[in-house]
């Protein structure tokens, strides 16, 4: 099976760190690898952030193609919107010389995109949206483009040939949108089990350390997760994000703790490449994230798969990955001194943070290895390219090419 996915400015090829880069990208990537492993023809198409690029770089068995769709640079995702019209003509002339089977695209931007230029050649798009505007709307009401962007959202959930949710809470969103149950298929987030793992830790620690891995914005609650600092006496705090040393972000955080009194016991270490992420997470005793909503997160499920304890807000999909009491501890969001007792509580129970720690490996390795998860996304490429063969009058047989 020849599969596109279409992932305009989240690019497989950039770590986690780069402006605006995370989740997405992660994911993108190893869905990518994960279905060449399969067998299938993967190709990946981004748009052209640099000149110099080559037109096609190789990524685990497929390839990325960057499409021409406004200045090779970055460009605020805020800002794509305008390009999309000639993203989506560069993919329509690429798939009209070749045309895959199937195309996953990957965020609502990259739906609209992928739906203009497969329509007209009749191939099903699948889609997954990573993050919903509605959703967006309830905490960051003042953010722009919302009702444009909720629309389109809409839109695609009733005209796309299968909707794939990261979690329940967002297949609950999605019936609201007008997503077809028959045609939505809950397929989380995966982790690569290898990479990340249980080992020694990788750097000496001269206190109790907790641990975040996030961008660097309001909503993702690194704010609180400082503030909670000072109420967990003797515990570091290390923070992992950010676009570079000077990420605006950094400079907030470190006057919080600076006001707070902290600022010594926390570590900014800036953007970190994603194979180094997993040795910095078995330096810790817990790892922490408390956003105040997350369509997933892949983050904590990283450190499970590391044999860490995770501390995590009870929002989205969090409360799927991690199962309260049995493989982590769930708490409130925007809740500093909620969070602190649950830290502490858990640093001063060594027992506890082992049998966590134990359970959330397990788990991370029996419900969201890469491998199942592209397993099952390929079972929704096949569904979708079997029923539009039957649509257009072409034996199953034929559909399968």
């Amino acid at each position: 099976m020849r599969v596109a996915l279409v992932s305009e400015h989240g690019s497989p090829l950039v770590s986690p760190g780069a402006p605006e880069a995370g989740g997405q990208n992660i994911h993108v990537a190893a869905l990518a690898r994960g279905l060449a492993r399969l067998g299938a023809e993967v190709t990946v198409y981004t748009r052209r952030t640099a000149p110099a690029r080559p037109a096609r770089v190789s990524l685990g068995g497929g390839v990325v193609e960057f499409v021409d769709a406004g200045p090779a640079r970055h460009v605020p995702r805020d800002e794509l919107l305008p390009h999309m019209r000639a993203f989506a003509a560069g993919l329509a002339s690429r798939w009209r010389a070749r045309p895959p089977d199937v195309v996953h695209a990957h965020f609502w931007m990259s739906g609209l995109a992928a739906s203009a230029a497969a329509r007209p050649l009749a191939i099903p798009v699948v889609q997954t949206f990573h993050a919903l505007a509605n959703v967006k709307q309830r905490f960051q009401p003042n953010s722009p483009g919302l009702g444009e962007r909720a629309d389109a959202e809409a839109r695609l959930a009733g005209d796309v040939a299968a909707v794939v949710a990261t979690s329940r809470a967002e297949l609950r969103e999605l019936s609201g949108l007008g997503a077809r149950p028959r045609l939505t298929r809950v397929i989380p987030c995966g982790v690569d089990t290898e990479l990340f793992r249980p080992g020694r830790p990788a750097e000496p620690r001269r206190r109790p350390r907790l641990l975040t891995v996030s961008r660097l914005v309001e909503r993702k609650g690194v704010g609180d997760a400082v503030r909670a600092l000072a109420l967990v006496p003797d515990a570091e705090l290390v923070v992992a994000g950010g676009e570079s040393d000077r990420d605006p972000g950094i400079a907030v955080l470190r006057a919080l703790a600076d006001r707070l009194g902290v600022a010594d016991r926390v570590d900014f270490r800036g953007p970190v490449r994603h194979r180094d992420v997993a040795p910095l997470m078995r330096s810790a005793d817990v790892f922490v994230a408390v956003p105040w909503y997350e369509p997933f997160g892949i983050a904590p499920l990283e450190a499970m798969a590391c044999g860490v304890p995770v501390v995590v807000s009870a929002v989205g999909g969090l409360v799927e990955t991690v199962a309260h009491g049995r493989c982590g501890l769930l708490v409130t969001p925007r809740d500093p001194a909620g969070l602190a007792g649950t830290v502490v509580r858990l640093l001063g129970d060594e027992r506890l943070r082992r049998d966590l720690a134990e359970a959330g490996r397990a788990r991370a390795v029996r419900h969201y290895r890469w491998d199942q998860i592209a397993d099952r996304t390929a079972a929704v490429y096949q569904r979708v390219v079997t029923q539009a063969g039957a649509v257009a009058g072409v034996p199953d047989s034929a559909a399968d090419r």
